[in-house]
């Protein structure tokens, strides 16, 4: 069963039809507002004299993702594949922790020998061991 949501933003003084959100800080606060235009030209009006003479504070952040180095699960799905990877290519790696960078560049390259184990020994390919 095909299902479709449909959210319609109400201006926050009227209620009529809102254009638009307005996101503005006072006092360490962020706030935001749903408004249409008409609205929205009052309260910038409002604001105008204050913007005209204040000093800007720092750029705007665009909302929140995921923090420096978090996980998610796109970074789950890599770690998860280059760990399969290496473990068919006869390459020592830990099931959880940082993905050391030599096994990371090996599996872009798609060359285990790329990649070395603790010890500092460069694992042979199923392919190698058997030729020798």
């Amino acid at each position: 069963m095909a299902q479709e949501t449909i959210v319609r933003l109400l201006d926050d003084i009227d209620g009529k039809p809102a254009d638009e959100t307005v996101s503005f800080s006072i006092d360490g606060i962020t706030y935001e507002i749903d408004l249409r235009t008409k609205n929205a030209d009052k309260l910038r009006k409002v604001f105008a004299p204050y913007v005209e003479k204040a000093r800007k504070a720092g750029a705007r952040r665009a909302g929140r993702g995921a923090a420096r180095g978090g996980r998610t699960a796109h970074n789950r799905e890599r770690a998860a594949d280059i760990r399969g990877w290496a473990k068919q290519h006869g390459i020592t790696i830990n099931d959880r922790g940082r993905i050391p960078a030599e096994i990371v560049q090996a599996y872009e390259s798609k060359d285990p020998s790329r990649a070395k184990n603790p010890g500092g020994k460069v694992p042979q390919t199923k392919f190698q061991a058997a030729s020798r």
